[in-house]
This record gives structure tokens, sequence and C-alpha cells, in this order.
């Protein structure tokens, strides 16, 4: 079969590469560079299985900026397109998705459209009924930053909003292609819309619950340590998603939390805001710690959210400098993947020794063996030392 896949991220091209062992695929992404690079069989992303795949695997995949006629003769398009969290509107922003979209179906000819994007509950549904004579189908990924192509290997579980035959086409092509036997549950697509924006919501409280057990800690002068290692002997509990942090951050979790939220409206809640907000009073009790100890120059080391990332965006740690530049606190940040003097008013120190030379506090939201002989200087909520 003949599979497009639209968007070349992690979540498409991780599902590019998936059906590609066995299968055609076209992906289609604006990026020239992204595109070069697929087609050269070197990775865009920092990802070990999609490095690996791409180099080693006799992969059936091509990479095209353009459309041409490969929606008229695909079996099965994927859309892996961004969908950010729009504050003003209270919703995501699903217009990259309904442009697309609109193409596929410009022809009024029948296709079977899988969304991989995140989007609000109830919104494949809407798109199935302004285009009756196609089918669109939600099914959502549980994928990891560094780790999508080998959690679409090994997908935890399968989940498709789709309960008709063509469901069974779109199972039988994941079948084919991972490596475990993952649970698999037919639902409707508003049920797995809910499924996605409820697991995402019950990771971010995770973290909420474990950050808030560390504000309890630090303000009553108690290991967090001890704390969090006695609770998560408990087995019901887990010894996971445990490691306190600067917040959650990152594209996935504070959007998703939000749209959730957003979906309630009138249903009455008390969890679901809570998490929301928990995440703010979070920073805002970092940022006060920091500002408690005088420092003249802070120093942010690592802008990413984890170990081995080179993905900053959302990453909690700008709220956090944002509440220290409103006190007048300067702030200094060494990342290396930053080749520019300055980033977003951000004053970037490319010599690690400059750096913790002029920084008076070192904020650090995961340790790293660089720092090791600045331990003195230090703030970090960081037990485990993992991502």
């Amino acid at each position: 079969m003949k599979i497009t896949v639209v968007g070349l991220g992690y979540v498409g091209l991780s599902n590019a590469i998936l059906f590609s062992l066995k299968n055609e695929v076209v992906g289609i992404d604006l990026d020239d560079e992204k595109v070069k690079s697929i087609n050269e069989r070197k990775s865009p992303l920092r990802d070990e299985e999609i490095i690996y795949y791409l180099e080693n695997k006799n992969l059936n995949l091509i990479a095209k900026k353009n459309v041409k006629d490969d929606y008229k003769d695909s079996g099965l398009i994927v859309l892996s397109l961004p969908t950010n969290f729009d504050e003003e509107k209270d919703n995501f922003d699903t217009s990259i998705l309904d442009c697309v979209l609109d193409d596929i179906f410009s022809d009024k000819k029948e296709h079977l459209v899988m969304i991989k994007s995140t989007v609000p509950i109830g919104y494949t549904n809407k798109v199935n009924k302004k285009y009756p004579y196609g089918t669109i189908v939600f099914s959502p990924e549980f994928l990891r930053e560094g780790k999508a192509l080998y959690d679409s290997l090994n997908p935890s579980r399968i989940i498709i909003g789709e309960k008709s035959e063509k469901a069974n086409i779109i199972l039988n092509l994941y079948k084919e292609s991972v490596l475990n036997d993952p649970e698999v549950f037919l639902m409707t697509s508003t049920e797995a819309e809910a499924v996605k924006l409820f697991s995402n919501t019950y990771l971010a409280m995770r973290v909420a619950f474990f950050n808030e057990l560390d504000n309890f800690a630090a303000v009553n002068n108690l290991n967090t340590k001890s704390l969090v290692d006695g609770i998560c002997s408990d087995k019901r509990i887990g010894n996971f998603y445990n490691n306190p942090s600067f917040g959650y951050g990152g594209y996935c979790l504070p959007k998703d939390t939000k749209q959730l939220l957003s979906s309630y409206k009138s249903i009455p809640n008390n969890l679901i805001s809570a998490i929301v907000s928990s995440n703010d009073t979070r920073k805002k009790f970092i940022a006060d710690e920091i500002i408690g100890k005088n420092p003249k120059i802070v120093g942010v080391y690592r802008l990413t959210m984890k170990k081995g990332s080179d993905n900053f965006r959302k990453s909690a740690v700008f709220d956090i400098i944002s509440i220290l530049k409103r006190k007048n606190v300067k702030v200094v940040v060494f990342e290396p993947t930053i080749k520019e003097d300055e980033f977003e008013d951000l004053k970037i120190i490319h010599n690690l020794s400059e750096f913790k030379n002029i920084s008076d506090i070192i904020i650090a939201n995961r340790k790293d063996k660089d720092l090791k002989d600045v331990e003195d200087k230090i703030y970090t909520k960081d037990i485990f030392e993992r991502d």
C-alpha cells in the first residue's frame, strides 16, 4: 500500500519509517533541510532508532516538500501537524490541519485519513461531517522525545478511533511492522481524543504531585528523596515519573492539560484545573527560592527539559527566567545548541568555564557531570540524576 505522511516531526517521521518497512511511503514536509536529510538517509532529529533505521534499514521511503498526486493514489494519509494551544481562544489552533484536510478532500472523493496530531475532543467527528465522502480516524501516539521510533516499534498500546473495517486496515499496517504484541483498543474517535488528553494530564498530575511534595520538603527542611523513595516503594504508586523538576514543560503536557481543562467548560472539576495552576505555582516557588539567595548573576545551565535533548520548546525554565528578570535579577545562559550571542533577550555564554565563574548560582533542571566542580553553586531539584 502507498501511504502519505504529512509532517515529519518526531511522530510523523517515526510513523513514516515504521510503515516504510513493509509499504511505499511518501513523507511531506515544508522544511527543505529536513527533506534533504531524510532522502540522504540522515536523521534531522536526535533519536537513536531514527538515526539507525535511516542509515541501516532498507526503507521504501521518499521525502518531498510538495504534494503532487500523492493524496489521490494513497491508501492511507497520515497527518502529524502542529496544533499549538491558542491562549486567547482557549483552544488548540487546528488551522494547519484544517487547510491540509481541505486539500485532501478538494476532489470530493473517498480518502482514508489518520490524524496523529493532538486535537480538541470532538474535532474528528466534526471534520468527518464536513467531508462525508471520506473516512477520518483519530489514533493517538504515546511517544517520548528521543525515543519516538523505539516507542512506535514497541507501542504500549494501539488505540484506533474507528470500529469499521477501516480500523482493521490501519491495525494491520501497524501489526505487520511493530516488534511487540500490544493491546489494541477500538473506540470512537471522540473517545480516542479524550484518551490522549487524559493520559497526558495524568502524567502532568504526577509531575505536579512530586513537585508539590518537594515544595513541602523544602519549607520543612525534609529530605525529598527520602519521602519519594518511601512513597514510591508502594507498587500501587510505582517508582516512575517522580523526579522533582522546575515544572512540567515541553511541547505536549502544558498544551494538552490546558486543552482538557477548556473542554470541561461547565462540567464540575477541581483536579484538572489544579493540575494546570499547580505548574505555575511550582515555577513561582522555584523563582522565589532563587531570589531568596540574593544572587547578582544567575546562570541557567541548559534550556532543555531532558538530558540528551536539543529541544527546549515550552521548557519550564523560561517562565522561571521571566520571573527572575522581572525582579531585576541578571540572567545568563549556557546552551551549546545556540550559536548566537543572544536568544530571546538572554545573553548566551558559549564558554562553560566563563559561565561557571561569573554565575553566583547555577540553576539546572537536571544535574550533569560537567557541573561536578561547582556543586556548591548548583540549584536543582533533581534527586535521581536521570531524565
